[in-house]
């Protein structure tokens, strides 16, 4: 009888403890306390909406929350995990999301590569150059366009390999990739990507890819925005050809990109 009441007790003055505990905490301390449990359900989707959740908190602690799920057995919390950590400060949050870079699953891989992005760090430069060369589409696409967020000019190269038109394509030489790359989305993301570094080192295969008929309509569009936003002189003839282009929205891209370009000239010269 007295262990019975002393465990009863014992329960009572746990329980104070613990409201005691949340009275001190502030709304989005204890927002994240309560996600943080439900990260402890048996099921998967109170799981992965747990994440979400402390994803739209926007704060470092609830990032940190979310990292012991980018474990996590399932590859749909997995993926969303990725997502939730980048609040973390931008190095800490690349480093634990680089190892889900090789996880098996596709879309593990694809979020990743885009959450990498969100972080801008150049922690995950190296490892998003790598992914360029997976064998699935959407990652590779996702690592392009986080390539062009990060904007590091050590991804000028790789990217610009992976755009090259086949005639032209010049692969490094650790590429494991035989073939040159064909799908429109990852070309498109080579393309702005190159445009968000902005480095003259990438206007050869721009020129190319404008000048290519034989391209996709929105990647010539890209090669077009990438030009104006990198801002070199020597693209202007380029561009100013492709203004009388058939394709309306090539045209008026390309005319866009002449007038920031001279603009640029005017504002330098005064």
């Amino acid at each position: 009888m007295f262990a019975i009441v002393l465990t009863a007790l014992s329960g009572q003055v746990v329980c104070a403890v613990n409201q005691d505990q949340q009275r001190s905490l502030t709304p989005i301390q204890l927002e994240i306390e309560k996600q943080r449990q439900r990260l402890n359900s048996a099921d998967v989707e109170e799981r992965r909406d747990a994440l979400v959740q402390l994803r739209t908190l926007h704060h470092p602690q609830a990032s940190r929350v979310a990292q012991g799920s980018l474990t996590d057995q399932s590859p749909i919390v997995r993926a969303t995990a990725a997502g939730s950590v980048i609040w973390l400060p931008a190095d800490e949050g690349a480093a634990s999301l680089i190892p889900l870079l090789a996880d098996k699953d596709e879309f593990v891989r694809q979020q990743t590569a885009y959450a990498l992005g969100q972080t801008r760090s150049r922690v995950g430069v190296n490892s998003l150059i790598e992914r360029l060369t997976d064998k699935k589409d959407s990652v590779r696409g996702a690592a392009a366009v986080a390539l062009g967020e990060i904007a590091d000019v050590a991804a000028v190269i790789p990217l610009a390999a992976l755009l090259a038109p086949p005639s032209t394509a010049a692969q490094p030489k650790k590429s494991k990739k035989s073939k040159p790359e064909r799908n429109p989305f990852v070309l498109r993301a080579a393309a702005r990507s190159l445009g968000q570094i902005a480095d003259r080192a990438a206007l050869p295969v721009l020129f190319a890819v404008l000048q290519d008929d034989t391209a996709e309509d929105d990647v010539r569009r890209e090669a077009a925005w990438a030009l104006g936003n990198i801002g070199d002189a020597s693209a202007l003839s380029i561009l100013q050809t492709a203004a009388t282009a058939r394709d309306p929205y090539l045209a008026d891209l390309a005319s866009q990109a002449v007038k920031k370009i001279l603009k640029a000239q005017a504002n330098r010269s005064r």
